[in-house]
């Protein structure tokens, strides 16, 4: 599949209000849910890319920076920052807004991967991205980086040939064993 996308074209964004059976005893979302409003954003964002059926392969380097109230307006935003062979890795970032108060903060952000499947469950290609701002080719670059050490650290991949992490590190001859 020689077909190339834009990050626009899988770009989403949902919106959730945080209400009473989302919240934990101290009136904020569980992170459950959140991670649940996260997963479902991201596959979107891999299923506009790919045109196809996907799994999650994995949720990683998800930060909580600020609590989200009860009553919170929430918005996640999903997009493709680059593909593999049947691989995505998409970027999704949260938003909270009180709007009473007319106060917005920037709360979470993550990585996840998907891959794209055919009807049988068996991974199929996905079309290549092509990054367009600077923000956009920084997270391209990126992600090979960090594929290298979601792979590194699910045992996928021998850290030794993590060759994009080695600049990371600056290590001559690999990461320390």
């Amino acid at each position: 599949m020689a077909k190339q996308k834009t990050v626009k074209e899988s770009e989403v964004v949902m919106t959730e209000m945080v209400l009473p059976n989302d919240t934990n005893t101290l009136n904020n979302l569980m992170g459950g849910k959140l991670m649940h409003w996260m997963d479902i954003v991201a596959a979107i964002a891999a299923q506009k890319h790919s045109n196809r059926i996907v799994v999650t392969a994995a949720a990683d380097s998800i930060s909580f920076k600020h609590p989200i109230a009860l009553g919170n307006v929430v918005t996640l935003k999903a997009q493709v920052t680059r593909s593999f062979n049947s691989s995505m890795e998409v970027f999704i970032e949260v938003w909270a807004e009180d709007i009473p108060a007319n106060k917005k903060t920037k709360t979470h952000r993550a990585f996840f991967t998907f891959v794209a499947v055919d009807q049988n469950g068996r991974p199929i290609e996905v079309p290549q991205l092509k990054p367009e701002s600077e923000l956009e080719k920084e997270l391209f670059d990126g992600a090979l980086r960090r594929r290298q050490l979601r792979l590194v650290l699910a045992q996928r991949m021998d850290p030794k040939d993590a060759v994009e992490l080695k600049s990371i590190f600056n290590f001559q001859d690999g990461p320390p064993k």
